[in-house]
């Protein structure tokens, strides 16, 4: 598939379809044209580097992990080093932290929702809790 349709499929723009290759996380077929040349394998890899930039990777330690990740046949890649692995680890630690920090203020801006909509009820908030008609 051409660039335009791999930015189709996985909602990704071209323009970071053309970074994640030359940051050597994407690396397309060429057509006797020139043109880059995707096969189906490219939207799942897509997918994954989005998911790993979501959670925070960069570009060199996501390069470092895709390798890693499971082949196309659904086997597990061994080229996954113990440094590697621990440094993955530390990441899903520092994420597993954001999650509960993310927990907390959501918790936190839902008091605030209840707080603010008890005010628009004309039932003023008592003790930090919306008091709520009886």
């Amino acid at each position: 598939m051409r660039i335009g349709e791999l930015a189709g499929a996985t909602g990704v723009s071209e323009r970071s379809l053309r970074y994640y290759e030359a940051q050597g996380l994407l690396t397309p077929g060429r057509t006797p044209g020139g043109h880059r040349d995707y096969g189906d394998w490219a939207v799942d890899r897509v997918i994954h580097i989005q998911a790993l930039f979501a959670a925070g990777l960069h570009s060199k330690k996501i390069a470092e992990l895709l390798p890693c990740l499971r082949d196309a046949d659904g086997g597990p890649a061994g080229n996954a080093t113990p440094k590697l692995v621990a440094e993955l680890r530390t990441e899903r630690r520092r994420i597993d932290g954001l999650i509960t920090e993310l927990l907390l203020t959501r918790e936190v801006l839902d008091e605030a929702i209840d707080a603010a909509s008890g005010a628009q009820a004309g039932t003023p908030a008592v003790g930090g809790q919306a008091r709520r008609p009886a």
